[in-house]
């Protein structure tokens, strides 16, 4: 199954959003495809050359009829028909707008942990209007090297030969088949870097060596939660990403432990409030005053950012090539970067934190996400590995 590059081309027009930093119209890379046959037994499948040949990577246990019309708070700033998440632990399709409740309308692809999810589970999970996989969790599509990034198109096949776009108002149907476009912008980042503390910085840095200022930290993170899903990520690794977050897990598989970086406007809702108060959060904001929220857009939020890791890279021949095409989450103590500490909490949601967890962060005074690296792409290798100009922060007072 194929599309012409002309109907190609037309069908994801839509998908390029200007922001603050971005002036031109962006080109996209197609990463991958996803094929889900939507019933019992349906093929979940990967494509790698534009459709033509399919590789099964999956099947569906549960298929559903049904959409959410009251999807997390951030599903609202997706457009429908585009990936609204991408999690280890979930991915989240938009698919309209509830005017009355201001919230997204959405169904979900889940992995097979999720068919008897645990006790007191505190993370969006939506039941009845989910497809089931037999995929494991932070595997395939799920944040093992398949993930789709947020606002990535996806498409109803109508032949062998013919997708259409998903329509508003959307409800999945038994066998329907769903195509999700793994899409992601030519104009690539090295690195997104932050000075974790109040008025910090944020910048991007690019494989020619340029820099740009992308916005400010309003308040730093200080602490580490017991967000979900970090059960089936690893340490510095992006545990989740939608239109209002992106995720980074401190802890093992296994066992929980992440915190958040989450815009402005996210952290202003009724169901963000305690964002102001706890430290498990970074809360942050563009530098242009015409994106004055950031929710949905790039590069934080959109179409840039998606787990994507898998423990068995490091015992591939192509082990570094590997390695450096996976998202990587370092930071800063004063003495220049280092891995993402350990902070590992028991897998029970319902115990409360130690009291550590609200402090595990405080010597941290920079953070950088590192973006995939090419493989074979002259000097990003070197870049990525490069400590950036400009003196080191200082240690934070008091430490973990």
């Amino acid at each position: 199954m194929h599309l012409t590059s002309l109907a190609l081309a037309l069908t994801l027009l839509p998908i390029c959003r200007l922001t603050a930093f971005t002036t031109t119209p962006c080109d996209y890379r197609e990463l991958a495809r996803i094929r889900i046959v939507n019933d019992a037994g349906g093929e979940v499948a990967a494509s790698y050359d534009g459709g033509q040949t399919w590789t099964p990577v999956g099947r569906v246990l549960r298929y559903t009829t049904r959409a959410n019309p009251r999807g997390y708070t951030a599903s609202k700033w997706v457009a429908a028909g585009r990936v609204a998440a991408t999690a280890v632990n979930a991915i989240h399709v938009s698919v309209g707008y509830n005017q009355e409740d201001e919230r997204g309308v959405i169904f979900s692809l889940l992995p097979r942990e999720f068919l008897t999810p645990m006790e007191g589970y505190n993370s969006f999970l939506s039941p009845n209007s989910s497809i089931y996989t037999d995929i494991s969790a932070g595997e395939g599509i799920f944040g093992g090297g398949i993930a789709p990034l947020v606002g990535n198109p996806v498409y109803l096949e109508v032949d062998e030969s013919r997708l259409r776009p998903l329509p508003g108002g959307y409800h999945p149907g038994r066998g329907d088949i769903l195509v999700i476009a793994v899409l992601r912008p030519d104009l690539y980042p090295v690195a997104a870097q932050f000075e974790n503390r109040e008025g910090g910085a944020i910048t991007l840095r690019y494989p020619d060596g340029s820099r740009r200022l992308l916005g400010w930290v309003i308040r730093p993170v200080r602490g580490i939660g017991r967000f979900a899903g970090s059960l089936y990520s690893d340490i510095g690794r992006i545990r989740a990403g939608h239109a209002g977050v992106v995720d980074i897990s401190t802890s093992p598989p296994g066992f929980l432990g992440a915190f958040q970086v989450i815009p402005v406007g996210h952290a202003l809702s009724p169901e963000m409030h305690y964002a102001w108060s706890k430290t498990q959060w970074m809360i942050v904001g563009p530098a242009e005053a015409e994106s004055p929220l950031w929710e949905g857009l790039m590069p934080l939020f959109y179409q840039h950012i998606r787990p994507d890791y898998l423990a068995t890279d490091l015992y591939s021949r192509a082990w570094r090539a590997r390695l450096l095409a996976r998202f990587l989450v370092e930071v800063d103590e004063g003495d220049g970067w280092e891995p993402m500490p350990c902070f590992r909490l028991p897998p029970d949601p319902t115990t409360p934190l130690p009291a550590w967890a609200d402090s595990a962060l405080d010597g941290v005074c920079r953070l950088r996400i590192l973006f995939p690296v090419d493989s074979g792409a002259k000097g990003e290798e070197a870049e990525r590995a490069a400590v950036p100009d400009g003196m080191p922060c200082h240690k934070a007072q008091g430490g973990r």
